[in-house]
């Protein structure tokens, strides 16, 4: 029998974060909903090896768990790919090892896409640790929205809003052209058909084009009836490294899809 939902975290250097998100996951996760959880390791070849077998020790005591380390970092998108062709699940989650439960989130979103046959993909309620809604629902992508955001830190803010959907009732369920890949909910059939992510970007606007792809084929939709935390560290803000690849990723965006300047 085949697991209801299978569940995947690509890990770098963050076991502590990951330990926390299962913490919660079993604490607020139906017993009833089978699932397997994969944790593919992209940098158990950097990370301390006390650190990487304190984890794996760890994560022994979860039966459904299974852990996979790639030899190298192969990107967000490759390490999700990793495990395509080991999952037989009807739903498949996507989530950043910075994510908390604070209630049964899954039971909500599965049941709901059950009774919704035209919805491929959700996105729950994103919360900081204060509660507050996170902007991780966004139109597509065009290159003076990415520039706003990137370089001028949002100083055109009434077209920042706009790409945020700011001004969307976020109280009932609408399509999101773009949900940010921190948690994400796809039915395992849409997911293979769309051959995963696009591992030619390494990392960031990998979601983006998923995103977009679905929605050819399907719908990506919000759903404000189930919520999740995420921390949220914007690496890519902080680090020249991670800027690099957030930007190398937005050019080769722009080049498959067109520049769609506004």
């Amino acid at each position: 029998m085949s697991n209801k939902l299978s569940i995947c975290i690509v890990a770098y250097n963050n076991y502590n974060d990951i330990k926390e998100a299962l913490v919660s996951l079993e604490k607020y996760t139906s017993c009833r909903l089978k699932k397997k959880i994969y944790i593919v390791d992209n940098g158990a070849n950097i990370s301390n090896p006390r650190d990487v077998e304190d984890f794996k020790k760890f994560i022994s005591e979860y039966k459904e768990i299974e852990y996979y380390n790639p030899g190298d970092n192969i990107g967000f998108g490759g390490g999700h790919n990793f495990i395509l062709d080991k999952i037989d699940s009807d739903y498949h989650a996507i989530i950043n090892p910075d994510i908390i439960f604070c209630e049964d989130a899954f039971s909500k979103i599965i049941n709901w896409m059950d009774n919704n046959k035209d919805v491929g993909m959700a996105i729950p309620l994103i919360v900081d640790e204060d509660g507050k809604r996170q902007d991780v629902y966004r139109l597509e992508l065009t290159v003076f929205d990415m520039f706003n955001r990137m370089f001028l830190n949002s100083a055109f803010q009434k077209r920042a809003n706009k790409h945020i959907m700011k001004n969307m009732d976020y109280s009932t369920p609408f399509q999101v052209p773009f949900g940010q890949g921190s948690f994400l909910v796809i039915r395992t059939s849409l997911f293979k058909e769309l051959s995963g992510f696009d591992e030619r970007f390494f990392m960031y606007v990998e979601d983006a084009d998923l995103c977009k792809r679905l929605n050819q084929i399907s719908k990506l939709l919000y759903y404000p009836y189930a919520k999740v935390i995420h921390k949220w560290e914007k690496g890519s803000h902080k680090n020249k490294v991670l800027f690099k690849y957030h930007i190398q990723s937005m050019i080769y965006y722009f080049k498959k899809w067109g520049w769609k300047l506004i």
